[in-house]
Parts: structure tokens; C-alpha cells; sequence
């Protein structure tokens, strides 16, 4: 319920950072929660705060582990490391070793805690643990359930919304070979931005994702060579008089990515007097380019160095449209610091968007490879150091955990970006790892979908007292929800 209070969180973790009165040095679970909150609210806390859990020589004290509370909330703290924290990285390591062994292990562990190290990256698990602790707030807990019930139903009613607009487009009954992954593709967004007041965000962004993976399956499954050059010309120049060579699917789906796209910019014109028009199709120019880049790369057999393929993977994953469009959908200010930003790949972007394709990799590449297809992170790294499939995955992982740490550093760090939009592209960045951690959740039907749809979007949380009404909820067939 963070959003309903930004100002005051915000004002009372400044006098927290200013008062060194104020620092529980004895309490692990309250140490680790102060870190991790000012860290996230772009405070410099230093990680010496956690010597008096360490040994003189180094190493934290084997006594903390019997602190499950602490320990959890300490490991969620030390993934907030920059680059050469040793101490928060090796606070990972260690408590990620004892809480995986006392996940094993139930008569060290209480039930309600071990849901919140299984489930700890969603809200209702969260309130509903809450519910079972010995020091529950009744009418802390029936807000926290009537918010989030109020916010799900907000949330059902632009996938309602978003649901016709798709279908009336008509997008996956002509082109019967592309993913039609609408649910997915809002569920991701949530992730991005699940607050109330960007509910114009979401809607463009599930627009623009949709298409993205419609888009891919067509370089990837169903485009000769000389189709796609065509279609990525097509693109490139933006102009419907272009696309006459075009077969029908593709001449389909560029005019409804053109009429979508155009809209969103004449939106943003009549409101902010900004054209973006030639920012986000040069944004979009270039994935698609990226992507015949990897269509070459197929056709020809050719293995691209592991540098080679993770510069043009981050720029094929469309991650740099998806985070342009957000920009724009948030009601940011639009300037040239900003701009520029984008045309230049600034860090914070290219990390996301990298952080995107890795984890892509890590979910899909070893279907993509019975396939015969050549190019992925893990595949590239394999050819280039001769390592096993097992040690390219870990290689793949350490890298994702060091561009974790880069990141970290900008909730620091003075950007052309405000910290909302920040915060929206490191959860660009942590929705892509939820979405790909079970398999591809995204481009494929998966169990793991169904579930978070059912819990986040269709299933309201039960409140008792019966002057409260539950909310309705979706059937969902087929990890399709019924929406109309």
C-alpha cells in the first residue's frame, strides 16, 4: 500500500538516515529492513552496517541463522549490492544457503515464513501470512485486503478493456501462427507498473508487447529471408505505400501496429504538444533490424561471438520501445536530456534490456536449440569457451547477478530519469526474471501463468465480515481469460 503514502515514507526514511539514534544495531530482521528500504528509496546506506552480525575475521555468526525472520530479510536487503560489496554479496551466498536448508527442514521453520521465502514476490502472500502472525493489526489487515481487492478489480477492468480491443483487431484469428498471449503480456505489465494512477501505461505497454512477440514469431517461424528484408524496410521507413510486396499476415500486421502506434503518439501530441512518432518508430526501426540481424544469423548457420550476440539481443528483445513508451505513458517530462538518454543506450536501459534477453535465454534456449537454432547468450558462450550447457547457464546467471549490481547503483545516481520512472525499469528487469524463472511464462501457455493470473487478476482475497463484497471473478479457459 506503499503508493497511497509515497510523501510521508518518504519524509520519515530522511529523518531515519539523518539520526544515527535511529539504528538498530542489535536486531537483524529491523537492520536489514532499514537498509533495504533507504537503498530503495535512493539513500546511501553503507553495508558496514552489518558487521556487528560478523565475525572480527570476517563471516556472518552461524547464530543469526536460528533468526529466520532476519535471515529472509537480509537477503532481501543484500540483492540492493552494487559492484564490490563484499559483504552484502557473501550475505547472499550465506543466506541463501541456511534458508533453502531450513525450507527442507519444518520443525525449524514456521509454516507462514516459509511462505514468504516461496512466494515473497507477491503482495497476497504476503497479506496472507500476515494474517496467521501473533502481532496482527485487524484493521491494518482488512485494509491491506480491501486495497488490494480494489486495485485487482481496477486491474480486470482494463483487461476487459484491453481484451476487445485485441479481439475486434482481429490479430490472432489472421495470423493463426504467432503466439496470442494478451493475458501473459498484461500480467507482465502489472509487474511493471501495477499502480492505480498508470493505468493508461499499462494498457499501451500490453499493446506494444503483444505485438512485440506477433512481431518475433514472424522473423523466427513464418518469414522467408526476403520477406522480412522487405518487412524491416517497411518499418524502417514507416509508410504504408511501402508495404505492396508485403504477403497478406505481414501487410496485416504493420497496418495494425501503424494505426496502434500513430494513436499513441497523437495522444501524447494533443496532450504535451511532443511529437514522439519519429523517436519511438526509430526505437522500433531498430529492433526489427536486430531481429532480421538474427533471422541472417539462422539462416546462414553462423554462431555471432557471445559479445556480438548479447549487444544485438538486447536491442531484438524491444525492450528499449517498451521503456520509451512507458516514458511517454507516465506523463514524464519530455526533454532533451531524456531523449538523448535513449538514443544512446544510457546504461540504466541497456542493463534492463540486457537483464530482458538473458533471462529469455535462460528459459527458452534449450527448446530453441533441439530446433536447430544457433544463436542464444548460452549457445554463444558454449561455442566460444567450449564449456557445458550446465556451465554456460551458471556463466549466464553470475552475469545477470553483476548487471544487477550496475543497477542498483542508479537508485543512487543522478539520471535524466525520476526515480518513478526508475523504479519502472528495474521492475521491467525483475518482471522479466519472475516471468521466464519457470520457462517461457510469456511467449507459452505455462501452469506458472495460470496461477499468477488467478491469484493476481481473476481471484479477490476473502474478507469476512459480510458487509464487504467480493469481487467477481474471470473464468479462465486455457490460460485465456473470458472477457467478454
Amino acid at each position: 500500500m506503499s503508493y497511497i503514502i509515497e510523501e510521508d515514507i518518504l519524509k520519515i526514511l530522511e529523518n531515519m538516515y539523518n539520526d544515527d539514534a535511529q539504528k538498530i544495531k542489535d536486531n537483524l530482521y529491523a537492520t536489514s529492513l532499514r537498509f533495504r528500504l533507504l537503498r530503495q528509496y535512493g539513500f546511501h546506506e553503507s553495508q558496514d552496517i552489518f558487521d556487528k552480525f560478523r565475525h572480527a575475521e570476517g563471516g556472518f555468526k552461524e547464530t543469526i541463522t536460528y533468526d529466520i525472520k532476519g535471515m529472509l530479510s537480509l537477503y532481501e536487503a543484500a540483492h540492493l549490492l552494487f559492484e564490490g560489496e563484499i559483504i552484502l554479496n557473501e550475505a547472499i551466498l550465506f543466506t541463501r544457503r541456511h534458508l533453502l536448508d531450513t525450507r527442507n527442514n519444518n520443525d525449524k521453520i514456521n509454516v507462514h515464513l516459509a511462505t514468504q521465502i516461496l512466494q515473497r514476490s507477491e503482495a497476497r502472500f504476503f497479506i496472507e501470512a500476515y494474517e496467521f502472525q501473533k502481532d496482527m493489526n485487524p484493521t491494518l489487515l482488512e485494509l491491506a485486503k480491501v486495497n488490494f481487492n480494489m486495485v485487482q478489480a481496477q486491474h480486470e477492468l482494463e483487461l476487459r478493456r484491453i481484451s476487445r480491443w485485441w479481439n475486434n483487431m482481429e490479430i490472432a484469428k489472421n495470423l493463426n501462427f504467432a503466439r496470442d498471449r494478451l493475458v501473459e503480456c498484461f500480467l507482465s505489465n502489472i509487474g511493471c507498473s501495477w499502480e492505480p494512477r498508470n493505468e493508461r501505461c499499462r494498457e499501451w505497454l500490453t499493446k506494444i508487447l503483444s505485438f512485440a512477440l506477433v512481431i518475433d514469431d514472424i522473423y523466427n517461424v513464418y518469414g522467408s529471408l526476403e520477406e522480412l528484408e522487405i518487412f524491416t524496410d517497411v518499418i524502417e521507413r514507416w509508410d504504408c505505400k511501402a508495404m505492396e510486396k508485403l504477403p497478406n499476415h505481414m501487410k496485416i500486421c504493420f497496418l495494425a501496429l501503424y494505426n496502434t502506434v500513430n494513436e499513441m503518439a497523437f495522444e501524447i501530441l494533443s496532450e504535451q504538444q511532443f511529437d514522439i512518432l519519429p523517436h519511438l518508430t526509430k526505437l522500433l526501426a531498430n529492433s526489427v533490424k536486430a531481429m532480421l540481424t538474427e533471422a541472417k544469423w539462422c539462416h546462414k548457420g553462423y554462431i555471432p561471438t557471445f559479445v556480438e550476440y548479447v549487444q544485438n539481443g538486447s536491442v531484438s528483445s524491444v525492450g528499449y520501445v517498451f521503456l520509451m513508451a512507458a516514458y511517454f505513458m507516465m506523463d514524464q517530462n519530455i526533454n532533451d536530456g531524456v531523449l538523448h538518454a535513449f538514443e544512446n543506450n544510457h546504461p540504466l536501459l541497456y542493463s534492463s534490456c540486457l537483464l530482458c534477453r538473458l533471462s529469455n535465454d535462460l528459459a527458452t534456449s534449450s527448446t530453441e536449440m533441439k530446433r536447430g537454432e544457433v544463436a542464444s547468450s548460452i549457445c554463444c558462450y558454449m561455442q566460444e569457451t567450449n564449456a557445458s550447457e550446465k556451465d554456460a547457464r551458471e556463466h549466464i546467471k553470475g552475469l545477470i547477478m553483476e548487471t544487477w549490481k550496475e543497477m542498483n547503483r542508479s537508485l543512487l545516481e543522478s539520471s535524466p530519469f525520476d526515480s518513478s520512472f526508475v523504479n519502472l525499469v528495474l521492475n521491467f528487469a525483475r518482471t522479466s526474471l519472475f516471468m521466464y524463472q519457470y520457462g517461457d511464462a510469456l511467449g507459452a501457455e505455462h501452469s506458472k501463468s495460470i496461477e499468477h493470473v488467478l491469484s493476481l487478476i481473476v481471484n479477490p482475497i476473502h474478507i469476512d465480515d459480510p458487509t464487504h463484497k467480493e469481487y467477481s471473478s474471470i473464468p479462465v479457459i486455457d490460460n485465456v481469460a473470458i472477457l467478454n
